[in-house]
């Protein structure tokens, strides 16, 4: 079995210095893995990369899937989601997926609750699916008693995480930097922290963009990691 930051008591940071593409049994198909937790079939969290004319034969997703197109366009069962699209299928869901352009996608798998059924399709780059609060911008993407994702725009200056987060916190960096303290952390970023760990990540001077999703590391609601 394949352990990859499996250890969702500690800290974990992956930045673009430290990507390692590597094949995937598709051809055409590459990937960075962030975490993960055993061999082809595992709860995983990854950046996916499918070069132009890429194709992979219709499978399920035991555990559901959850993906943000990043670049490109994804295409999934003949529907294309361009750059912006957030796409949340549950346990047993199944798809064809492919991309005619390329596209590079942040993908979950294995990671939602048994009683999750619906199917969720989000154009984050519709500015009707944002909404306004002091400081920053939200969209929303998904919100159950366990889980909460979504964008925040994060006005320069201001702190991303506040308040506690006793069942902590896992991010991706879409557009500009977070500093936490002296050290940067870039577009491509992603950054996993545990319950309790609360660092103050502040946003540079152009501001900041981020997939942020809270509520699912605790021990009673980690999904996917054996006992």
């Amino acid at each position: 079995m394949m352990l990859l930051n499996s250890d969702f008591s500690q800290r974990a940071i992956v930045t673009p210095d430290d990507y390692q593409w590597v094949r995937s049994p598709q051809s055409g198909v590459e990937r960075v893995m962030l975490d993960r937790i055993g061999q082809e079939n595992a709860r995983a969290t990854s950046l996916v990369r499918y070069a132009p004319g890429s194709t992979f034969p219709e499978h399920t997703h035991p555990g559901g899937e959850e993906i943000l197109v990043l670049s490109g366009t994804f295409t999934e069962n003949n529907v294309d989601y361009p750059a912006g699209w957030y796409l949340r299928s549950p346990e047993g869901s199944s798809h064809r997926p492919s991309s005619l352009e390329g596209a590079t996608l942040l993908v979950k798998l294995r990671q939602m609750a048994a009683d999750e059924h619906r199917f969720v399709r989000i154009n984050t780059r519709d500015s009707q699916n944002w909404q306004a609060h002091p400081d920053r911008l939200i969209c929303p993407l998904y919100a159950s008693p366990t889980e909460t994702v979504h964008l925040q725009k994060v006005t320069a200056g201001k702190q991303l995480l506040c308040g506690t987060l006793p069942a902590g916190a896992e991010l991706f960096i879409l557009q500009g930097e977070l500093y936490a303290g002296e050290e940067p952390y870039q577009q491509g970023s992603w950054l996993r922290l545990p319950p309790g760990d609360m660092p103050a990540l502040i946003a540079a001077s152009a501001g900041v963009t981020v997939y942020l999703k809270t509520g699912h590391l605790s021990p009673a609601t980690l999904t996917g990691v054996p006992s």
